[in-house]
């Protein structure tokens, strides 16, 4: 498989004219959308300055993957305690450019995998959730995801509409929509309170 090819320059800026209009064709408030944007990539955008989306490499996620494929990893660990491990670190993150040297070296011991195991974009879709943005493999999930924000937010709603968190946005759940979306650490990452206090701010920007 093909490495996939990354624009020189960042994507086109996801506008919250385009988030209001996709937010009223999914019949959810603007505000909730935001509010996700924000909390995932703390503002930073889906992409990073070399013109790459934004990721952030997992490493307990790498071994889980590695595992599927049939991989034992602790025949790769040797080198890698940073990149491969069996339960979640944050203090393994390096953020921007330096996520990118970790996903390569991860690459050269299973590309499919690796790709699988990093977070994407504005909206930090888990590549191992391709097939539930509708995208049949991680390579195109990828490709797609290196096109634009807004394509990015396109991937998200299909992934939203697929796991049944168009109903917790509309109604604010922010506790359902956490512990669905970022996982069983929700509440140790604090990630339904930060949701909130982002919903609070958004709802100024649509008034």
């Amino acid at each position: 498989m093909n490495t996939p090819k990354y624009p020189q320059i960042p994507g086109i800026t996801l506008t919250n004219t385009e988030i209001l209009l996709v937010a009223k064709s999914i019949n959810i408030p603007p505000a909730a959308l935001k509010a996700v944007q924000v909390v995932e990539t703390a503002g930073r955008g889906g992409f990073i300055a070399s013109g790459k989306p934004t990721i952030l490499f997992e490493g307990h996620i790498f071994w889980k993957q590695l595992l599927i494929r049939k991989i034992n990893p602790m025949q790769h660990i040797n080198g890698n305690a940073d990149i491969l491990y069996p339960k979640w670190d944050r203090s393994k993150y390096q953020g921007g450019q330096y996520e990118y040297a970790r996903l390569k070296r991860a690459c050269s011991i299973n590309e499919e995998a690796a790709y699988c195991s990093a977070s994407w974009g504005l909206f930090q879709i888990m590549g191992f959730n391709h097939s539930q943005c509708g995208i049949a493999n991680i390579h195109e999930f990828v490709k797609l995801m290196a096109e634009s924000e807004y394509q990015q937010l396109k991937l998200t709603v299909a992934f939203l509409k697929n796991n049944n968190l168009l109903s917790p946005l509309r109604q604010c759940n922010w506790s359902h929509f956490a512990q669905v979306y970022n996982g069983a650490g929700y509440a140790q990452n604090h990630y339904a309170e930060k949701l909130s206090e982002a919903y609070k701010k958004a709802v100024e920007l649509f008034k």
